[in-house]
């Protein structure tokens, strides 16, 4: 999938999303996607999740 078409797919659910749920379901739509798209790219090895924790305590610069 194109990264144009993946945000396309986006936009179209965040915006169902606030027009059915309003701004609650919007951000709570919001939130579950960025989730799911931080573990998908963990699971194919794409994004290493340890080095991210470890970046956040700052036990590594991303320099």
């Amino acid at each position: 999938m194109s990264p144009v078409t993946a945000g396309t797919a986006a936009g179209a659910v965040l915006a169902l999303a606030a027009l059915g749920f309003g701004f609650w379901g919007f951000l709570l739509t919001a939130l579950f996607m960025g989730t799911g798209a931080v573990l998908g790219r963990a699971a194919e090895g794409r994004l290493d999740l340890a080095a991210v924790l470890d970046a956040l305590r700052g036990r590594r610069s991303s320099a």
